[in-house]
């Protein structure tokens, strides 16, 4: 303030003796233009910072432009309150120094919230055109992290700023954290389940996963600090407490490596003499087929005798783990398993029922029983 008055005093308008009216509009034309400048700077700054391959300064730039502008205005409205409260005593004034610390502060934690924001955007951005996707649950975590640092710092100076004792704070806050903490136990249960997710990371945000003991199921979405956002394969979203992954088993099907193919199929009793050349040909056909994966566990033989078919099971991995890819080579697996017993002349069995009579009944329609039962001429 002192300088800018000052500055003012050289151009011939003394803060004593000038108009107040005058002052005032010197300052707020000062804002303005300044704040012309500097989005003129930014807005070039910004521009050659996209040319580079850093991902923090065009980070750092964009998130500076509007607490910045914020900030300059903030200095001319206060050190103009400060001239107006010089030709007057109202109390209201008093208020201006305090206002003006603690909006400086907000503006900096405002500033640094968008640097974490603007941030995480560029890292997931970059992996995205490098082929390399970032881990979006471990960067959603350091930066949810970083705000919740950042928010509570700025809590401590803005009230050690206003004349407060921290260490004051500090001990209230350590009772009423006891009190807290017992009246939350599942909030804290749930802040606690997410920490462990990003920690041990069972799961991340685009994994599919599902638990066999509770009904869930879905594409995960979101890990937030009390919810996880769970999308079903209906489109319904399913929101589960953070605190029951402590509890349940969950399975990760998205990092599975293969998906396998188990089928069980029949002929009849009558084409068991084929059963050898059959199994054969089914294995030498998944052995050579390109989207089988050789490397893996390969079964194909005679499994068991049905009660209408004799059975040969398929047991053998896919190289994709994609669900559509995955039932396209399942079905030509099959078919290609069913033009193999084609081939052989057997057939694929079906539920059947032989029924053997004892001598002496006959199967027929009624008037054929009746002629049958009619003496023979001579």
């Amino acid at each position: 303030m002192e300088h800018l008055t000052h500055w003012l005093t050289t151009l011939g308008f003394d803060a004593t003796q000038s108009g107040l009216t005058s002052q005032v509009f010197l300052v707020v034309l000062a804002v303005v233009v300044a704040n012309f400048v500097i989005s003129r700077v930014l807005t070039r700054l910004i521009a050659a910072a996209r040319k580079t391959s850093l991902v923090w300064d065009d980070a750092a730039l964009e998130a500076l432009g509007r607490p910045l502008r914020m900030l300059i205005w903030l200095l001319g409205i206060a050190f103009a309150a400060d001239m107006v409260g010089q030709h007057t005593d109202a109390p209201i004034f008093d208020a201006v120094d305090p206002m003006r610390k603690v909006g400086v502060i907000a503006l900096i934690a405002w500033a640094l919230t968008r640097l974490i924001g603007n941030t995480e955007h560029a890292i997931i951005a970059r992996g995205e055109a490098l082929g390399q996707p970032a881990d979006l649950s471990t960067v959603a975590a350091i930066g949810k992290l970083l705000r919740i640092t950042v928010i509570i710092t700025t809590a401590l100076i803005a009230l050690q700023s206003l004349g407060f004792s921290i260490s004051g704070v500090l001990a209230f806050g350590g009772v009423g954290g006891i009190a807290i903490g017992f009246a939350a136990k599942d909030l804290l249960a749930n802040f606690f389940g997410a920490l462990m997710i990003y920690l041990d990371r069972p799961f991340a945000i685009g994994d599919w996963i599902r638990s066999p003991d509770k009904d869930i199921e879905g594409t995960v979405e979101d890990i937030g600090w009390r919810l996880t956002r769970i999308r079903r394969f209906d489109k319904r979203p399913l929101y589960v407490p953070n605190a029951i992954f402590t509890q349940i088993s969950v399975e990760n099907p998205a990092r599975m490596t293969h998906r396998r193919i188990n089928e069980t199929i029949g002929i009849r009793y009558d084409d068991l003499d084929k059963m050898q050349a059959i199994t054969d040909d089914v294995r030498q056909m998944l052995i050579d087929h390109p989207d089988i994966a050789d490397d893996q566990t390969m079964i194909v033989h005679f499994n068991t005798f049905n009660a209408s078919s004799v059975d040969f099971f398929v047991y053998t991995f896919t190289h994709t783990t994609k669900w559509v890819e995955f039932h396209q080579v399942k079905q030509d697996v099959l078919l290609q398993v069913a033009a193999i017993i084609d081939r052989h002349g057997a057939e694929i069995a079906f539920p059947t029922r032989t029924l053997h009579l004892p001598d002496g009944v006959r199967v027929g329609s009624a008037p054929e029983l009746e002629r049958a039962e009619q003496p023979v001429k001579a």
